[in-house]
């Protein structure tokens, strides 16, 4: 890309995106460099960024579970599924553990609604969730951490 085109006003979002997908979420310091490079307040850049959802500011997780919140997981269950996570593992929806090992995104379909209520950690889907199963689940990716896996 060259310089000019970054420059352009209208090319932040798309940087902003291209900074998230090589990093996992959008640091400080990336504000810093792309408000320069934008020639813009760094507060700009920072209103931007927290405006739009899309934008993560913490690193994600080693492991990124997303709950599917479409129309048949929330039927059947999602938000209990959100807060049996929350409360095994401390975070909230878009948040990351302070071990930086999980992050929790609610996601608006994840495309497997026969399946439902539905998972994925790391793009693996895990369906037909009941509490039990959900927690048996977390438990085998904190024994596989703890295994140093």
């Amino acid at each position: 890309m060259s310089k000019e085109k970054v420059m352009e006003k209208s090319n932040l979002i798309k940087v902003l995106q291209t900074e998230q997908k090589k990093e996992g979420f959008i640091s400080d310091a990336a504000i810093e460099r792309i408000a320069e490079e934008f020639d813009l307040p760094v507060v700009e850049v920072e209103g931007v960024v927290s405006f739009y959802t899309q934008f993560k500011r913490v690193p994600p997780g080693k492991y990124q579970i997303m709950v599917c919140d479409g129309t048949a997981c929330h039927i059947i269950g999602s938000t209990l599924i959100l807060n049996w996570i929350t409360d095994d593992l401390g975070i909230k929806d878009g948040e990351t553990d302070e071990e930086g090992l999980f992050s929790l995104e609610s996601v608006a379909c994840l495309g497997c609604c026969s399946l439902a209520p539905v998972i994925s950690i790391n793009g693996k889907v895990y369906g037909k969730l009941d509490r039990k199963k959900l927690l048996k689940i977390i438990a085998d990716y904190k024994k596989k951490e703890a295994a140093g896996a």
